[in-house]
């Protein structure tokens, strides 16, 4: 997915956990970070505190949504993703993409894998891998501001 385009319509979950969310939901008040995650990721598990410390940091002014992305047959047992993701306290809405229609429209092929978007639903910053929050939050921070100088 290319910097500047449009977020794409959270469509196609074999199921939605802590809560469903639609596009239309993410667009207007706050930026949006979508997160890829998988449960047989280490980078994942690793940088998922970091994710939360982030969530909860700026829950006001940001809205969050996970994506759960397999990466094997192992990774598609909704049971197993429950119990990691309760496990790993992510407690934002996870979409649980076991056919891959999400990754397929953010053309995702990486876990971890963030998207920024403005509060218009715009492709911000896209970054994957563990050890990227440092950046991730100065992105994130300047959406926050050009949100802030917008009002």
């Amino acid at each position: 997915m290319r910097l500047r385009t449009e977020m794409p319509e959270l469509v196609g979950a074999t199921e939605w956990l802590n809560g469903e969310v639609k596009k239309a939901d993410l667009i207007g008040e706050k930026p949006t970070l979508i997160h890829f995650w998988s449960i047989s990721c280490y980078l994942c598990k690793e940088a998922m505190p970091q994710v939360n410390e982030f969530r909860d940091r700026f829950k006001d002014k940001l809205n969050v949504v996970a994506v759960h992305m397999p990466r094997s047959e192992d990774d598609v047992n909704i049971e197993e993703i429950k119990r990691v993701a309760a496990e790993h306290d992510i407690t934002q809405p996870i979409f649980i993409d076991n056919e891959l229609k999400l990754t397929d429209a953010f053309e995702n092929q990486y876990v971890p894998a963030y998207y920024v978007f403005d509060k218009t639903g715009v492709l911000r910053h896209f970054q994957a891998g563990g050890s990227g929050m440092k950046m991730l939050e100065k992105r994130v921070l300047r959406v926050l501001e050009e949100g802030e100088k917008a009002k």
